[in-house]
């Protein structure tokens, strides 16, 4: 049976099952719809996209819990303007106030330090244990870190090398460091 011959109840029971194929038709059906609605809140972009890219992530990690009484169109949407406004207050707490000339004059006063043999061997063993906490993930998640974050792909680059669209790649990724995280603080 095709995609395209399953209603969208299906694909979303599928999806709630785990079901990549389901995850990937729902994010191809409803990511212009998402991306637009952002881009016309945000008028940014690379931002819609990024913020795109976590509504779906979002989406997935959630989806046992979307109530099919509703329009799985307005659920997504709903993240996504919500996913919006947690940023943006993120943001707003971030913006660096004013500082007085007393502070300005201490920061002219630090130190810049060229990084001592101490601190080469530091970073040398954190790679390391990085790389190992790397081959704890299954590998298509392996791969998209190590093309993104190694090799130092575009997204582009990444979706061209491994035949998938740009989309599912920018959603693996975030699945990925997502997942690397959850290891690092086990580890």
């Amino acid at each position: 049976m095709k995609e395209e011959d399953l209603d969208l109840n299906d694909h979303i029971a599928r999806a709630k099952e785990g079901n990549q194929a389901a995850f990937r038709f729902l994010l191809n059906l409803y990511w212009l719809e998402v991306y637009y609605f952002l881009l016309k809140r945000i008028k940014n972009e690379n931002e819609a996209e990024d913020i795109a890219i976590q509504t779906f992530s979002k989406a997935f990690d959630k989806i046992a819990t979307f109530n099919e009484n509703y329009t799985f169109k307005t659920w997504v949407i709903t993240i996504a303007k919500n996913t919006h406004i947690d940023l943006a207050r993120k943001k707003k707490k971030s913006i660096i106030t004013e500082t007085t000339n007393d502070q300005q004059e201490k920061v002219h006063l630090v130190p810049d330090e060229n990084p001592t043999p101490e601190d080469h061997i530091i970073r040398e063993q954190n790679l390391a244990k990085l790389q190992k906490n790397i081959r704890q993930l299954k590998p298509k998640y392996q791969q998209v870190i190590n093309l993104r974050y190694f090799q130092e792909l575009s997204y582009k680059e990444i979706a061209q090398q491994t035949n998938e669209p740009i989309n599912n790649v920018k959603v693996k990724l975030l699945r990925a460091k997502k997942l690397l995280a959850e290891i690092i603080k086990k580890g």
